[in-house]
């Protein structure tokens, strides 16, 4: 996964079948930029998600060993030619989010927004003066 890391949906489909994640990334085409900090974040994310270890590895940007938690346990510094040494533990099974996905904050939404439609019309009505009780 490189670009994919950004897509959580590419990333779940296949993290039951695999005990750690590896990213491995060409981040040249940041620059000096907050891009890859902010793949990095990324790649955080993805590993808290799924609950499993992430090693990730660039050719100039920042290499890393995240743990199941999300925490960076290792990392190496941008643009400097280096290797970084560390333990994983494998991890199994899955999380919630691995199962469900967006699914429960978009039910939650949609219902929030049913809500705010149905009960917005008696706000109007109060708001205009013309009480229903007058």
């Amino acid at each position: 996964m490189c670009y994919e890391s950004v897509f959580p949906e590419l990333i779940n489909r296949n993290a039951s079948e695999s005990d750690f994640l590896v990213n491995l990334s060409n981040d040249a085409w940041f620059g000096d930029s907050l891009g890859p900090h902010q793949h990095l974040q990324i790649a955080r994310t993805r590993a808290l998600e799924t609950g499993r270890y992430l090693l990730r590895a660039t050719n100039n940007g920042l290499t890393a060993i995240i743990d199941h938690k999300g925490d960076v346990l290792k990392q190496a510094a941008q643009f400097v030619p280096t290797y970084l040494r560390g333990n994983i533990q494998p991890k199994t099974g899955s999380t919630l989010y691995t199962r469900f996905g967006n699914r429960p904050l978009i039910y939650l939404a949609v219902f929030l927004l049913m809500f705010n439609f149905f009960f917005k019309s008696d706000k109007r009505s109060y708001r205009s003066g013309s009480y229903p009780y007058n």
